[in-house]
């Protein structure tokens, strides 16, 4: 039986909130020497990237401000590539890109509870 996409969606938003509780007032030179946190980052951003593989492309289409081909293929550079991973690009992400992604998670579920408006 197919999984309910609200699911997905709390564990997006779920994962997003968990990092930025993590990282909010550190400084990318802490997060470089925290062995935990940047992993429990990067934990965070492969189970996100996972679950927007199980949301409707068509739902994502209606939100391009997020490169949604980026954020699916990279829990495989996580998982794949790991030693390549920069510390400096994951922190940009978090730092730039995560509001936004916050934000339209939270117009994606309300969109899924409700129906398209």
């Amino acid at each position: 039986m197919k999984r309910n996409p609200l699911v997905f969606v709390f564990d997006i938003e779920a994962a997003i909130a968990g990092i930025i509780e993590a990282t909010d007032g550190k400084t990318l030179d802490e997060f470089k020497a925290d062995w935990l946190m940047r992993h429990g980052v990067q934990r965070g951003i492969e189970i996100i990237s996972e679950a927007t593989r199980h949301l409707r492309l068509d739902l994502l289409a209606r939100y391009p401000e997020i490169a949604w081909p980026k954020v699916r293929a990279v829990g495989n550079v996580l998982r794949h590539e790991y030693q390549s991973i920069s510390d400096d690009v994951i922190w940009s992400v978090v730092k730039d890109e995560f509001p936004r992604l916050r934000a339209v998670m939270v117009l994606i579920r309300s969109e899924l509870e409700t129906g398209p408006g």
